[in-house]
């Protein structure tokens, strides 16, 4: 077998395993949800788990991870972080699984349109194209009349832009500081910023749902890791596609589990915002 047929195919192994992460965290948001355990909570134990897959860095070299001449780049990530989980998390909360999924995809329609004036890069026709065919999916989607949470909703598409915030933030700290310096700094600022308001809203737990915000703090995190080394092993262009394997995972659990399944209009909306994400996720892959 060839080095980088190799490489793809443990890429995409890679990429898949991160995108059944990422489904298993929107089944243990509805889990969490309806035991009880607030938002804020599952955020916090979300942003604190960062932290701890630093830990190993901090014990071994000191402080020296969090050296950085960026701080206020770092800020803005920790923010933009912080209003995207936020919302990602409460969104799961009002739709269906199924359905909040594809409108997390529509961050790389939002990241596209401001590629060109935040960053000056040349947005080519075809991710024009998948961006177009992506906002039309989101019309069709949340149409006059459609059974879909409006706050849900909105909530899940201003999710989608702020991940605009941690991508191109990411972009710009990337070319100066190390990722485990860009991890730290992220924990941190979003761990502060949410913990004012996971104090307001605790209340008491069991022991289950302890078991499940550690699962959150200590797993969760894994996703990032995963995605890094797909990329690290396997051509963009090869495996980034898989990312979207997610919503197969979370569709099938939605309907098996809790008997979630969108409308015929929600499944034609959801096909277009895919289409268009993956438009658009392969051109940009092919032009890295």
């Amino acid at each position: 077998m060839r080095p980088e047929r190799s490489g793809n195919l443990r890429g995409a192994a890679l990429m898949a395993a991160a995108a059944v992460l990422f489904a298993a965290e929107v089944l243990m948001i509805r889990w969490m949800t309806l035991r009880g355990i607030p938002v804020e909570v599952q955020l916090f134990a979300r942003a604190l788990g960062q932290l701890l897959w630093v830990t190993p860095r901090i014990a071994t070299s000191g402080l020296a991870v969090f050296r950085t001449r960026r701080l206020p780049m770092h800020a803005l990530r920790g923010l933009s972080s912080l209003i995207c989980w936020g919302l990602y998390y409460y969104s799961f909360t009002r739709l269906d699984m199924a359905t909040g999924t594809v409108l997390s995809f529509t961050n790389v329609m939002f990241t596209t349109l401001l590629a060109g004036p935040v960053l000056g890069e040349r947005v080519d026709r075809w991710r024009w194209f998948g961006t177009i065919a992506g906002l039309l999916g989101v019309a069709v989607m949340l149409r006059p009349g459609a059974q879909v949470d409006v706050l849900g909703a909105a909530a899940a598409i201003v999710a989608a832009i702020a991940w605009c915030g941690i991508t191109l933030s990411s972009r710009a700290l990337t070319r100066t500081d190390a990722t485990l310096t860009v991890l730290a700094w992220v924990g941190v600022f979003t761990s502060l910023g949410v913990l004012p308001l996971a104090v307001r809203a605790w209340v008491p737990l069991e022991l289950v749902d302890l078991g499940l915000l550690l699962v959150i703090a200590t797993v969760m995190p894994g996703i990032i890791f995963l995605v890094t080394e797909a990329l690290r092993h396997g051509e963009a262009s090869a495996i980034a596609p898989f990312q979207y394997l997610r919503l197969v995972v979370v569709a099938i659990a939605g309907w098996a589990i809790f008997g979630e399944l969108p409308d015929a209009w929600g499944w034609l909306g959801a096909a277009i915002i895919l289409s268009g994400a993956l438009v658009i996720t392969v051109a940009e892959a092919r032009r890295r």
